[in-house]
């Protein structure tokens, strides 16, 4: 998947129409739908790909995944709204030439409809659709667990990217929520949801370094969330991320915040850049993006050593856990 160019256009007018309409731009989830739609139900689905194409040589994988139980369930709303905002960072400034965007949500395995959901690698305006696709689920399990680890799993062993096999590029992936993963990924779930059978349970640390052979891994907590000022929370994806943990005091902030970290970590702007662009766009998000991506800023300055120099930029072996 990804071919075509995305068109802020064709979003104005699918939005223009549903205004006039009443539709909603989530139609799957607000019809009353009480299951997966087909286009994102993961279950015997090999892997989705991002590929090279004429119209996108040089691809590059970047995967948005929100947790859609309890206090979540706004946040794909919220970054439909602001879409245009993180393809417009993303392409116009130069980011990115040649992004594919997938979308996903995630639940509860133990309980949910919908504990895993998994759009296509888009480039063009078919990424909107699969957000619409997605299923709010509302639920939860109520232990302060989802099944990340699964979502990180089907990420893991499901997904194919040309950005990494034939450039040895790894591809982004973020996910947003406010709670822990279970501390495995369960081969009973990965058979029932998935459709896979796998040996053995698999521990969490051991599937997020699997993971990030193929992605550079951020975990977003934002501000109001319910479990977002739980200590044992951020000890939990810091132990995992270090300070691939990103913390984010305004929900309307979250595209641009994922846009200035591809940024940073394509070194094609430093942070103080990409706040000049957030100000020349009009955008009121800069000093939460600030406050979010400073550490990972931080990190990609030089240090004074006697020893060679460590490659500190996001996503590296080598990168401070703080």
């Amino acid at each position: 998947m990804g071919s075509g160019h995305w068109s802020t256009d064709v979003y104005s007018a699918a939005a223009s129409y549903r205004r006039a309409t009443g539709a909603s731009a989530f139609a799957h989830s607000d019809s009353g739908a009480t299951a997966v739609h087909p286009d994102l139900d993961p279950k015997g689905v090999a892997a989705r790909e991002s590929r090279d194409s004429g119209d996108h040589p040089e691809s590059l994988a970047i995967s948005v995944l929100f947790d859609v139980t309890g206090s979540m369930c706004r946040v794909p709303r919220q970054l439909q709204t602001r879409l245009p905002d993180l393809l417009g960072l993303l392409l116009r400034k130069g980011y990115v030439e040649h992004p594919h965007i997938m979308f996903g949500a995630i639940g509860d395995a133990t309980c949910d409809r919908a504990p895993l959901q998994v759009g296509q690698f888009e480039a063009d305006n078919r990424m909107d659709d699969d957000l619409g696709k997605i299923l709010l689920e509302g639920g939860g399990g109520g232990q302060m667990t989802e099944s990340y680890e699964l979502a990180m799993y089907f990420m893991a062993r499901h997904t194919a990217l040309d950005c990494l096999d034939r450039r040895g590029r790894r591809g982004y992936l973020f996910m947003i929520g406010d709670e822990l993963a279970y501390p495995k990924v369960k081969r009973a779930e990965v058979a029932r949801v998935l459709g896979e059978r796998i040996p053995e349970d698999i521990p969490v640390a051991e599937i997020m370094r699997e993971l990030q052979r193929r992605y550079q891994v951020y975990f977003i907590i934002p501000s109001g969330a319910y479990n977002a000022g739980n200590a044992r929370l951020r000890e939990f994806w810091q132990d995992l991320l270090g300070q691939h943990v990103l913390y984010l005091d305004d929900l309307d902030a979250v595209c641009e915040t994922i846009a200035l970290t591809i940024g940073l970590g394509e070194e094609a702007i430093d942070l103080e850049e990409g706040l000049a662009h957030l100000d020349e766009a009009g955008s009121a998000a800069g000093p939460s993006v600030s406050r979010a991506l400073a550490r990972l800023d931080s990190a990609r300055a030089p240090v004074a050593t006697d020893s060679p120099a460590l490659d500190l930029r996001p996503g590296s072996s080598t990168t401070t856990r703080l």
